[in-house]
C-alpha cells in the first residue's frame, strides 16, 4: 500500500492547498525550533493554543505529532522500543506516541532527529495516564510540565450545542470557568520567565474574534455538506480542511482557507459535485481519524456505496469554537478548553450531541472507533451507541487504533463493515 493510497482520495483543490501550506508549515517548524532553537511548547489538542500564538511561541501539538509519526508508518518502531523499556503494551497509543519516539532515542528515524528541548509541555488531567505521560515526557526532555485541572460539571445540561455561544458562562459553570482562567494565567507567567516574550490580552481578544470568524465558515461549509444528497465532499477532504486550519487558528492564512473551502464546498453543491454517484448508505464516523490509513474510508465507498457523511472535527467547530466574546477574553477561551474532551467522549454532552448530528445529516449507520488502549475515547461510547440506536441509527464498533496500524488490516475491516451495514438492511 503506497502513501497516497493510505492517505486516502483527495477532490478538492482547497484540500492540496492546506495540505501544501501545511508542508511548508511543518519545515518553517523545524527551522524555528531544530536550528534557531526557538522555544517552543508540546501541548496536548485541549489547551489553550491561543494562548502560545498571541505570545508568538511555536506550538507541537501531541495529537499532531502523533498523527505525524503514524502518517510516515513509524508507529510500530516506537511503540516496540516503549515495550522494551518496560512500559506496559496497553498504553494510550495517542497521547504516548511521542514520548515512545523521545525514549526510543532513534535520531536516524525520528523526523527532525527527534524533538529538542521545549520550553514546557502542557497538558489537561482528562484522564489517569495523561500525567504519567507527561511528567515522564517533561523528564526525559529535562523540561517542566504544566499541568492544567479537568473538574467535573456539577450542573450538566445535554443541550449544550444550543447554547455554548453566547451563554457560555451558563452552560460550562463559573466555578470551572475561573479555575482555567487562574491556571492559564500561571501558565502564562511561567512561559514570560522562561522566554521573556509577552502575554497581551488585547491580542486575544483580536484572535479569538478571528477565530469567530475561521469557525463560522467551517460551520457554513458543515451544514451544506450535512445537507446535500448525495454527499459533496469525502471525509478525506473534510479532514484536512477542518484540522489544518485549526492548528493555526485565527491566523490570516487559517481564516482565508476556511473560506476558501466553504466557497469551493458551496461550488460543489451548487453543481451537483457527488463523492460517490451511486451512495447508498450515509455513514458517521465517531473518533478520531484513522491517520494511518485514511484510504479505508474510500474503500468502502468504491465498493459499497457507502459514504462517510459525518466526523467530529467539522461539526463540532460551531459549538466548541464560536463564542460570543463579551469583553472577556480569557473567560471566553476558558470556556472554550474547560470541557472539549468531555463533550466529545463523555454522557450526558457525547451521546446527544451525536444523535442530534445523525439527524441532522440523515445518517444511516454509525461506525464508531475504539482504541483498545485510549481510555478517554472507550468512556462514552457504549452509551452514545444506545442513544443512536435508539433514534434508529445502527452502530458498529471497530476495535482500532487511531495511529497503531500494526494489527489493522484493511480489507478485513472493509468487509466487516460492509457485513453489518448488510445486516442491519441498510446496504
Amino acid at each position: 500500500m503506497n502513501e497516497q493510497t493510505r492517505g486516502g482520495r483527495k477532490d478538492l483543490a482547497c484540500t492540496a492547498q492546506a495540505t501544501a501550506f501545511q508542508r511548508a508549515y511543518v519545515s518553517e517548524l523545524k527551522h524555528r525550533v531544530v536550528e534557531r532553537g526557538e522555544p517552543f511548547v508540546i501541548a496536548q489538542a485541549d489547551t489553550p493554543h491561543e494562548i502560545f500564538h498571541v505570545m508568538d511561541i511555536a506550538l507541537i501539538t501531541n495529537q499532531w505529532w502523533s498523527a505525524y509519526l503514524s502518517a510516515k508508518q513509524l508507529s510500530a518502531r516506537y511503540f516496540t522500543a516503549l515495550e522494551r523499556q518496560g512500559y506496559p503494551r496497553h498504553t494510550c497509543r495517542y497521547c504516548t506516541l511521542g514520548l515512545a519516539c523521545t525514549l526510543a532515542g532513534d535520531a536516524a528515524s525520528a523526523p527532525w532527529g527527534g524533538l529538542p528541548r521545549p520550553t514546557a509541555l502542557v497538558a489537561r488531567l482528562t484522564c489517569d495516564c495523561i500525567q504519567h505521560v507527561f511528567t515522564q515526557w517533561a523528564q526525559a526532555l529535562g523540561t517542566d510540565f504544566f499541568p492544567l485541572e479537568a473538574p467535573a460539571w456539577r450542573h450538566k445540561d445535554p443541550r449544550w450545542f444550543e447554547h455554548s455561544y453566547d451563554r457560555w458562562s451558563e452552560v460550562y459553570e463559573p466555578g470551572r470557568i475561573a479555575l482555567m482562567v487562574e491556571e492559564m494565567q500561571q501558565l502564562i507567567e511561567l512561559l514570560e520567565r522562561k522566554t521573556g516574550r509577552r502575554f497581551n490580552e488585547q491580542r486575544l481578544a483580536a484572535l479569538m474574534e478571528r477565530i469567530n470568524e475561521q469557525e463560522s465558515y467551517i460551520a457554513e461549509a458543515s451544514a451544506m455538506i450535512g445537507a446535500t444528497r448525495p454527499c459533496p465532499v469525502a471525509i478525506t477532504d473534510q479532514m484536512p480542511n477542518t484540522m489544518i486550519p485549526q492548528w493555526h487558528r485565527g491566523s490570516d492564512w487559517a481564516v482565508a482557507h476556511a473560506r476558501a473551502f466553504r466557497d469551493e464546498v458551496a461550488v460543489r453543491v451548487r453543481n451537483g459535485a457527488a463523492v460517490c454517484a451511486n451512495e447508498r448508505v450515509r455513514l458517521m464516523w465517531i473518533g478520531a481519524g484513522l491517520w494511518h490509513d485514511a484510504g479505508f474510508y474510500n474503500a468502502l465507498e468504491e465498493q459499497y456505496g457507502a459514504v462517510f457523511v459525518w466526523s467530529m472535527y467539522m461539526p463540532f467547530a460551531k459549538p466548541q469554537y464560536l463564542r460570543q466574546i463579551q469583553g472577556q477574553p480569557l473567560e471566553a477561551l476558558a470556556s472554550r478548553i474547560c470541557s472539549m474532551n468531555e463533550v466529545l467522549h463523555l454522557p450526558p454532552w457525547m451521546n446527544t450531541w451525536m444523535v442530534s448530528e445523525a439527524k441532522r445529516c440523515a445518517i444511516d449507520a454509525a461506525v464508531i472507533l475504539m482504541p483498545p488502549s485510549t481510555r478517554l475515547s472507550q468512556s462514552g461510547i457504549h452509551l452514545t451507541s444506545q442513544a443512536l440506536q435508539a433514534a434508529g441509527v445502527p452502530t458498529l464498533t471497530l476495535a482500532a487504533d487511531m495511529v497503531d496500524g500494526g494489527s489493522w488490516q484493511r480489507d478485513t475491516f472493509v468487509s466487516h463493515v460492509a457485513g453489518f451495514l448488510s445486516r442491519a438492511h441498510v446496504l
